[in-house]
Parts: C-alpha cells; structure tokens; sequence
C-alpha cells in the first residue's frame, strides 16, 4: 500500500513539473488587463500595416465609404513624420522644420489633396491606437471621410518600445 501511495505521489509530482506554468496578467482595478509594451519584431511591418488597413476599411464599409488604397507618397510621409516626432519627443502635427501635414504630402509628390493625419504616441498596438482614434469625434471623422481615397500609414518604434504613430488620407 505505501509503495503504491509513493509512486502515485512520485508520479503527480513528476506530472505538476511538466505542466508549464503561465504568469498571471495584470489587471487594474477594474479587472481589465494593464497595457504591454508591444515589441514590433523585424519582419512584421506588412503584416501590421495591412491589418491596420483592413480595419480601417472595416469601419468604412460599416459606414458606406469607399475603401482606402495604401498610397507609396502618403506612406512616405507618414514615415518621415513617425520618426521626426520621435527626434522632437512630442506628438504633433508640426515638424521639426516647421512643416505642417501638407507641406509633407507636397514635398513626397502627393496631388490629390491631403484629407487628414494622425497621430499617437504610445506603447500600444496599431489596433488600440486606432480604437482609441475612433473614440474621439475629430480623429474618426478623419478615418470615415467619404471622400479620402489613399492612406498612408507608418511608424517609429524607440529602444524602449515608445511608438510613434502616423496614419495620412488623401483624395
């Protein structure tokens, strides 16, 4: 009886250190997990970029808008501006060189005419940046405007995980 009862407990022992243990999430107060740092890899950039899109052209077609088209100007200038507010450490719409959001689209090319950007600064994914840019009226009104046709969409990440967001429409 006691060699059985050994090698049971032997065994369940042996079994608990085989189960993988998972750290808990954090949660705040209200039970909701507390934000990560989200580490963009290498290699990701399409696979974010068009997920981003795809939601942005989800919302649209909810509201009966034209899906929007990624546009090789605006992503340049999205790109250049994500990196710029990280020199500056400041998200806004103004470059270091005094440029505004339309100057930047003029000088990549861009003739359709600017409809809006936007900007973020956060440790946050592209998909709760841009759910955090649809609860404001202003920024949602930018993403739903039915007569944007091109997007731009880019960002820069910091050594400690700080994104730099900027999504431009155009049309």
């Amino acid at each position: 009886m006691n060699r059985r009862l050994v090698l049971t407990l032997g065994a369940v022992g042996l079994l608990s250190a085989c189960v993988q243990q998972t750290a808990a999430v954090p949660v705040d107060a209200s039970g909701q997990p507390l934000p990560q740092v989200y580490k963009i890899a290498p290699g990701t950039e399409n696979e974010i970029s068009f997920r981003l899109l795809d939601s942005v052209n989800a919302l649209r077609r909810a509201q009966n808008a034209q899906p929007l088209a990624f546009n090789a100007a605006l992503n340049a200038a999205a790109a250049t501006h994500a990196r710029d507010m990280s020199v500056q450490n400041r998200p806004w719409h103004f470059g270091s060189d005094g440029s505004s959001p339309l100057t930047r689209v003029q000088r990549v090319g861009y003739t359709a005419g600017l409809k809006g950007e936007l900007i973020s600064e956060t440790f946050e994914t592209e998909l709760v940046t841009l759910a955090a840019w649809m609860k404001q009226p202003e920024t949602r009104a930018i993403i739903l405007d039915p007569s944007a046709r091109d997007i731009g969409f880019s960002w820069y990440q910091e050594p400690n995980g700080k994104i730099w967001w900027c999504l431009v429409t155009g049309g």
